[in-house]
């Protein structure tokens, strides 16, 4: 199954809309993504990110809400859940 996952922009590198890519923060563990699809984004704005690409802003609320989801399907894995 494949998941894009919200993280939190931290920083962005390159001028270049194309080629701009931002360290994004998942919960703490921060990785790179392009900004390729999401010129508008800026530093503090969170995204959805699917296979290193930032494919759509998204508000921190719904953001806050999915990574909870996330944990709550990892914590129901760790338990032997389905």
């Amino acid at each position: 199954m494949c998941l894009a996952i919200p993280g939190e922009i931290i920083e962005i590198t390159g001028a270049d809309p194309l080629t701009r890519m931002a360290r994004v923060s998942f919960g703490g563990v921060v990785r790179e993504a392009s900004l390729a699809y999401v010129p508008e984004a800026k530093p503090g704005d969170y995204v959805l990110v699917h296979a290193g690409f930032a494919l759509q802003t998204i508000d921190e609320e719904e953001a806050r809400r999915t990574l909870e989801l996330i944990a709550q399907m990892g914590g129901a894995e760790e338990e032997g859940a389905p």
